[in-house]
């Protein structure tokens, strides 16, 4: 017997994020969730961000093409399967189904990154809130394919006038791109700053469509950028 999903509401979810907080799961079936609001938060300032002489080589060799909202819950319920080193997964039934509501309200924003055969390889969803966006979870299937789609993001939200990237948590892994670690009080501060401000989702190209106008070259370009 189905156990039915555990309504999560998305008034609450926005409500949750402008006070600096997020949900999550102990396992993908369990029924509950827990709000959590880190001590200490991870941050990619986006202007500072690091973009590696060997990934700036790999999105130039275009063998990966590029979206923005083409395929959010196909991205959400990859970023739920079980992982090497992530056996269990915080995504639980409830947080999916509110996510993928929140996307339909244009609140949840995916990125994608596809092979040259048209398969979804990578890719990461999160949430926006005036000028910030709150990254929730990315996978790959390929090698580099998360990474393209995190210097995507980053390409894209440069170019909006977005002001926070909030990764939740500092890991090493994040840390090779530049993220940082900051005491809640001073997030909060960045938060409080980011929610003032607008900033413009598709303003680096369109979305809900494969696009030729975003390119690996074009996603360096504006990496290399500095303001």
């Amino acid at each position: 017997m189905t156990r039915p999903i555990r309504r999560l509401e998305t008034s609450l979810l926005l409500k949750a994020y402008a006070a600096g907080l997020f949900p999550m799961a102990d396992t993908r079936d369990s029924p509950d969730i827990f709000w959590v609001e880190p001590r200490r938060r991870g941050l990619i300032p986006i202007e500072r961000f690091h973009l590696s002489r060997s990934l700036a080589r790999t999105l130039r060799r275009e063998t990966f093409r590029h979206s923005a909202d083409l395929a959010f819950e196909r991205v959400i319920m990859a970023c739920a399967e079980p992982a090497e080193g992530r056996e269990q997964s915080w995504i639980n039934h409830s947080i999916e189904d509110a996510y993928v509501r929140l996307h339909h309200e244009g609140h949840a924003h995916s990125i994608e990154t596809w092979d040259a055969n048209g398969e979804l390889v990578g890719g990461l969803y999160g949430v926006r809130i005036g000028a910030a966006f709150f990254g929730e979870s990315m996978f790959s299937r390929q090698t580099d394919a998360s990474k393209v789609a995190l210097s995507h993001l980053v390409a894209r939200l440069r170019a909006g006038g977005f002001v926070l990237l909030d990764t939740q948590f500092w890991t090493p892994h994040l840390a090779r791109f530049g993220a940082i670690e900051v005491k809640r009080s001073r997030y909060l501060s960045l938060l409080a700053d980011a929610l003032a401000r607008e900033a413009d989702w598709t303003a680096f190209g369109p979305v809900g469509a494969r696009c030729d106008a975003v390119t690996g070259a074009g996603i360096v370009q504006a990496l290399s950028q500095t303001s």
